[in-house]
């Protein structure tokens, strides 16, 4: 028999697996403020970033819990969702929703310390994606719009963090940077599941691929000119100018991926997986601070 403190660590494991680790990628966006701040922050800048980022991962890993909580019995249909520990029957839903509360009170409390706004901030996206996982998701285009809401709020929390204004300029840009990727994962959605699209997400019934397309082709072209006009008015260095081709490169890699492979149904493991989006990626980081602290 396997004893007490092997089938503990099993738990501590399946919920850790529950908090979706793979998808903490999606917090970097946190960082986001500290990358367009160089100048003006120190080590405890990036303490308070770096707590920031850990927080809106576990809240982000509490939604995931009740998220999957909800579908577990669709997600047991989905090709890979049906691994995940609720839908797979290895993880007890009552224990991670207790798990979730405690973790979400006790990263709300935390987050006060670094700023309370950063605490209202977390609350909006609780609620705001629990919403999302009870009804929101079921709605056409306000579902993909959620998504997007959700990475403009990690930037916002970045800023929070350290006491920085982001412009609305790159606000724009993320949201629809984020709209872009939220649409390139229902249209991954759709092609798995396209014989069977509404026993497992009612709202791809109200989708096809002509109309998704059109609108990645309409958000892909006003992400480039959005950021592109950032570059030269955002009250940053012109020199931005020359992250232009690397953006676009990125798109344009991320388009062929998702019509030519037919990926995108997971944004945040394209990142570590695909070397040509994680290479421009470092080559974006790499450049915008070499041009922050040389000619801002």
């Amino acid at each position: 028999m396997p004893s007490s403190s092997t089938n503990g660590s099993n738990v501590l494991k399946l919920l850790f697996t529950q908090l979706r680790p793979k998808q903490w990628t999606k917090n970097l966006l946190v960082f986001a403020a500290l990358l367009f701040s160089l100048k003006a922050v120190d080590l405890s800048a990036f303490i308070r970033s770096l707590a920031a980022f850990f927080l809106f991962s576990f809240v982000s890993g509490c939604v995931y819990i009740i998220n999957d909580y909800a579908d577990r019995e669709a997600d047991r249909i989905h090709p890979v969702k049906k691994n995940r520990p609720m839908a797979s029957g290895a993880l007890n839903p009552a224990l991670a929703l207790w798990f979730g509360g405690l973790l979400l009170a006790a990263s709300l409390v935390a987050s006060y310390f670094i700023n309370p706004l950063l605490t209202v901030l977390l609350v909006v996206y609780f609620i705001l994606n629990v919403s999302y996982s009870f009804k929101l998701k079921h709605m056409v285009i306000l579902d993909i719009m959620v998504i997007a809401s959700g990475f403009v709020l990690r930037a916002i929390a970045g800023g929070l963090a350290i006491f920085v204004h982001l412009t609305p300029w790159f606000l724009l840009c993320t949201m629809l940077l984020s709209l872009f990727l939220a649409i390139g994962k229902r249209r991954h959605e759709l092609f798995l599941l396209e014989d069977q699209k509404g026993s497992h997400r009612k709202v791809l019934e109200n989708y096809s691929f002509a109309l998704l397309d059109q609108l990645t082709g309409i958000v892909a072209t006003a992400t480039i000119i959005s950021y592109s006009l950032f570059t030269f008015t955002a009250g940053r260095t012109i020199y931005l100018m020359w992250t232009i081709p690397l953006v676009i490169y990125g798109i344009f890699r991320y388009l062929y991926l998702v019509h030519i492979e037919n990926k995108g149904g997971a944004p945040d493991r394209m990142l570590l997986e695909d070397k040509h989006i994680l290479v421009t990626v470092i080559l974006y980081v790499i450049s915008v601070v070499a041009i922050l602290l040389l000619f801002e």
